[in-house]
């Protein structure tokens, strides 16, 4: 297509300025800076707005948390006040056999309740009796006289805080005694330290009515003051005897954080890094609690996002640039009209052939988009299902076996009822109370499941495990006419804990008894051998049943993988068992037994506590 000649009317005179090189090279430098400053404010008040408003959220939580673990015991002492026996020891404060009695019910109490200490004392703070003997706290005067009804102290021994409640019983008007319970305040903090360890943008503070703070997450702040303390203030502060050690740095905070959106600070610390400081008030306790957190996560997005909104500027720049090039090309379009029109030509097909590149790669793009979408929300349903179908089976699986010995219990106590035999049915009731303790212990322990177990640290005796489980099978042996045997030492303890080991016994003592329904010779055998020098002891529940293929052996640790018929078992059982034997620091596994004994062995190893060989059990009758 020929050319058309070049307008007549003058351009723009922007136009003619960027023709000139200098020019359209400093006005991108003025666009990229624009940019640049810009989308860095943008970005830096939109990631300070978000981090705030999460931060605010996690200071709720926060706060809430503390608070209830503050109150968890607020019932206590008010209900030790109308105790008998109480009210008996501050009538008679001075008989040392009510003190006594006094103390040895609070000791009860005190392991029960999951408390520190709680004791009684008389109005001037002296203890009258303790769940355990103490040295009064020092500001426990002070608190009497206040008329406080709780306060924190820190314990000397271990530099943590304790939590005080209060409970003041009047006598005709009159200060009778105070009930007193302490409880530590360490587990609540070792988990924010934990998640602070895990955390690095974010830390908790809690400060007392003096801005000294008394819990952290960060164990270097802990007794730091939050604002600025001159020696007089300091020394007053240690003379209080609130603070076990010497008081930590100034964090120079803040006297007010309450800006929605924080305030940002510099702690005066070596290595430290600008935070946004906001704080939450327990009034009724007296208490500020702050948050502090990272923003170089916020600043490394707002320089991410400058450079982006330098490139946008560049790119305008640059089409500036691209315009004032073409102005200079049209120019020469018409002292060579030839070279022009190839040189068009070749623009638009190049041009066409980008949109075509650019039209289907964004078309691939929607299309990958809208699958990944479409597999994330599948993935998350299938999530949702499998997470509900093991809670509801797991649960089910783990209530039958106490419901199943209850209703055995009871029909028997009926019996026995009819035949007059009071003390048995006693017995009986005695045995289904501990079975319904059993079940509700089951059911909170299938949520351990989910994370990771803590350290088994208690000794419980084998033989008493092996005969609590049998006992919740007892109805099912006898109407097979089964009689166990066991080879245990009778003196073996073990490191693991008595509910959840009858579990797995019962688990495994009971797939026995489902394998030998139909066979003629029935045989079930519970033996002990030492390992590791007896460090160790392995555990095998043999049976004499038919026992799986070996095709099926691999797969009896695969959760629903059953052998029993549809409606008889859910696969769950060896799973769970497996699961609690890895949590003791052991393994449970299965083999076939070789001719001519038959049926299979199921074995785990656990740690020894006592160990005696000389008192083994041979073939004892349960």
């Amino acid at each position: 297509m020929p050319l058309s000649a070049p307008p007549t009317r003058p351009l723009p005179r922007l136009t003619g300025l960027l023709s000139r090189p200098g020019v359209a090279l400093g006005l991108t430098a003025l666009l990229m800076l624009l940019g640049y400053t810009l989308a860095h404010r943008l970005s830096e008040r939109s990631g300070r707005e978000q981090l705030s408003a999460l931060s605010t959220e996690r200071l709720e939580l926060y706060a809430t948390n503390l608070a209830a673990e503050l109150g968890r015991h607020a019932y206590l002492p008010s209900l030790l006040a109308i105790d008998p026996a109480v009210q008996a020891l501050l009538q008679q404060p001075a008989d040392p056999a009510r003190r006594a009695a006094v103390g040895q019910m609070l000791a009860r109490i005190n392991v029960r309740a999951g408390t520190t200490q709680i004791f009684i004392a008389d109005p001037q703070g002296q203890p009258l009796a303790a769940s355990e003997p103490l040295t009064p706290p020092v500001r426990l005067a002070e608190a009497l006289a206040q008329q406080r009804d709780h306060f924190f102290a820190a314990d000397p021994a271990t530099g943590s805080s304790d939590f005080y409640l209060l409970h003041a019983v009047r006598r005709q008007g009159l200060n009778a005694g105070v009930i007193v319970v302490r409880f530590n305040l360490a587990p609540l903090e070792a988990t924010w330290v934990d998640m602070g360890l895990r955390s690095q943008g974010e830390r908790i503070l809690v400060a007392d009515d003096q801005d000294v703070v008394i819990m952290s997450s960060v164990q270097a702040w802990k007794y730091a003051v939050l604002d600025r303390a001159d020696a007089p203030r300091r020394a007053a502060l240690q003379a209080s005897a609130r603070y076990p050690q010497e008081l930590g740095p100034d964090l120079d905070l803040p006297a007010s954080l309450e800006n929605h959106q924080g305030e940002q600070v510099q702690l005066p610390l070596p290595g430290s890094r600008p935070l946004l400081a906001q704080q939450r008030q327990l009034l009724p306790l007296g208490l500020r609690l702050v948050a502090l957190s990272d923003l170089s996560e916020v600043r490394r997005a707002a320089r991410q996002a400058a450079w982006g909104g330098a490139a946008a500027g560049a790119s305008v720049g640059l089409l500036l640039l691209y315009l004032a090039g073409r102005r200079r090309a049209l120019r020469q379009l018409f002292l060579a009209q030839s070279q022009l029109q190839q040189a068009h030509a070749q623009l638009e097909q190049l041009v066409d052939s980008r949109t075509a590149e650019l039209r289907q790669t964004n078309a691939a793009l929607k299309t990958q988009i809208a699958q990944r979408l479409q597999t994330e929300g599948e993935l998350l349903q299938a999530s949702k299902l499998a997470v509900l179908g093991q809670m509801s089976a797991g649960l089910s699986h783990e209530v039958n076996q106490p419901l199943t010995a209850l209703r055995a219990l009871a029909r028997n106590s009926q019996r026995l009822l009819e035949a007059g035999r009071s003390d048995a049915v006693a017995s009986n009731l005695k045995i289904m109370d501990d079975m319904v303790e059993r079940m509700g212990q089951i059911t909170r322990q299938l949520k351990n499941f989910a994370r990771k177990a803590e350290q088994v640290t208690s000794a419980v005796s084998l033989q008493d495990c092996v005969n609590n489980a049998l006992l919740l099978l007892e109805h099912r042996s006898r109407a097979l006419a089964l009689q166990p045997e066991l080879a245990l030492p009778a003196g073996l303890r073990v490191r693991a804990e008595a509910n959840r080991l009858e579990q797995v016994l019962v688990n495994l003592f009971g797939n026995a008894l489902d394998a030998m329904r139909n066979q003629a010779e029935r045989r079930l055998r519970v033996l002990a051998e030492p390992l590791e020098q007896g460090r160790r002891v392995k555990i095998s529940v043999q049976d004499s049943g038919e026992g799986v293929s070996e095709d099926q052996l691999p797969r009896l640790f695969e959760p629903f993988f059953t052998t029993k018929p549809a409606g008889e078992g859910l696969g769950l059982g060896l799973v769970i068992s497996a699961k609690i034997v890895h949590e003791f620091g052991g393994t449970l596994s299965a083999r076939r037994l070789p001719p001519p004994l038959g049926g299979m062995s199921f074995e785990f190893d656990l740690e020894v506590e006592t160990w005696h060989a000389q008192d083994a059990v041979e073939s004892k009758d349960v």
